[in-house]
């Protein structure tokens, strides 16, 4: 029989050792089903079978102490010149500077490390969680421990064991879960908080502008009262001094001429109609004063509702514009009708005028005959006629304009 060569023979002994090991790892991590930390045994085991391939046909490196075999040379120069690890799988034979650290026959530099590097490629389907913080990466390679490939009585105790850690396995990770699952709870409960917080301090900004356009729009209402009630003391007055010319000329023409009481008659019902155009100006103004108070009481519940909508707002704010736009409509209506009372002024004025002329003229007639003295009645009883048309065409419009 012919002999083989020793170190072919490790060769393809840790071969064989890498692929039972790198087999052995995948499958129990595909059953274990979840991140491996540095206790585990078989990616332990896959560590001491990966240091004794790549320390096997390893040069020694002198030193001032002793002779010493490592690793990390090798590794140092790949890491250099190849900072892709795909890359390093892929040119692992080939890399430049290997000979400078191992020997001709080293399994390295032979076709088991290119099979190796392609078994390697598999463990890609791993997740591993190590920490080498505080280790001592220069002790002695560990011992392979056969049992570990090998099938005895003993695994049935083995897979108990595995089944309870596990099951506390699992347990860890659904408490992880759990934890981490009310972790992002709190997180969103602290932004919904956030964002409550922000939209209420935005519906507080905005019920105090609504409050400050409240407080300046009863302002307004006040002035406008205040505007409303002195036209009417002026209307009132005015009315008054009316009164009193008329009851005073009423009364001289009673003690001069008879034919004027049809004159007094008609200033008294022009008197009525004065009476009454200020009654229904009155009646106009508690129907405005009812209107403010009904506003006002729209407009507190239109602060409670502020509160629960926020759309409520702009309908409020359209309801101001249009009581203000009432205000100011019923504020020109008044400045109107106090137009109008000037007008009648002028004509009682007029009237006061012609009423004189009159008076000149029935004195000149006095003294002509009894015919001329007719003729001049029935002309001052057609004049009176006039003005009475034309006082009731001013009444009209006066009224129609406050309508």
């Amino acid at each position: 029989l012919a002999v083989k060569d020793p170190t072919a023979v490790e060769r393809a002994n840790l071969l064989n050792m890498a692929k039972l090991s790198i087999k052995g790892l995948i499958e129990s991590a595909l059953s274990f089903g979840r991140t491996l930390d540095s206790d585990y045994p078989p990616l332990q085991q896959f560590f001491v079978v990966m240091e004794h391939c790549l320390k096997h046909g390893l040069k020694v490196r002198k030193s001032f102490l002793s002779y010493n075999k490592t690793i990390w040379g090798p590794l140092e120069l790949v890491e250099k010149l190849y900072p892709e690890a795909e890359e390093i799988a892929a040119s692992v034979r080939d890399l430049p500077g290997l000979n400078e650290f191992y020997e001709y026959h080293a399994l390295m530099m032979e076709e088991e490390g290119a099979v190796i590097v392609g078994l390697l490629v598999g463990l890609n389907v791993i997740d591993a969680n190590l920490c080498v913080k505080g280790e001592d990466l220069d002790s002695q390679v560990g011992v392979i421990d056969f049992s570990v490939y090998l099938k005895s009585d003993d695994d049935i105790g083995g897979k108990e064991r595995n089944v309870q850690i596990a099951a506390i396995l699992d347990q860890k990770n659904y408490v992880e879960e759990l934890n981490r699952q009310l972790n992002s709870t709190v997180s969103s409960l602290h932004a919904r908080v956030d964002s409550l917080e922000k939209s209420n301090t935005k519906l507080i900004e905005e019920l105090a502008i609504a409050k400050n356009n409240i407080i300046k729009l009863q302002e307004e209402n006040h002035q406008l009262r205040s505007e409303n009630t002195l036209i009417l003391m002026k209307t009132q007055h005015h009315l008054e001094a009316t009164k009193v010319d008329v009851e005073a000329e009423l009364q001289t023409y009673k003690h001069s001429r008879q034919g004027l009481d049809e004159m007094y008659n008609e200033a008294r019902r022009q008197l009525r109609e004065e009476a009454q155009l200020r009654q229904d100006m009155e009646n106009e103004l508690v129907v405005q004063v009812s209107m403010k108070h009904e506003i006002e009481l729209a407009m507190k519940l239109l602060e409670k509702d502020i509160h629960e909508k926020q759309d409520t707002l702009i309908g409020l704010r359209q309801q101001l514009d249009e009581v203000k736009a009432i205000n100011v409509e019923m504020y020109q209506k008044l400045q109107v009708s106090e137009d109008a009372m000037k007008e009648k002024n002028e004509i009682i004025s007029r009237l006061e005028d012609k009423t004189n002329q009159i008076n000149a003229t029935m004195k000149q007639l006095e003294q002509s005959d009894k015919d001329l003295l007719t003729q001049t009645r029935t002309i001052a009883m057609s004049f009176i006629k006039c003005a009475s048309n034309e006082a009731q065409h001013q009444y009209k419009l006066v009224k129609d304009i406050s309508f």
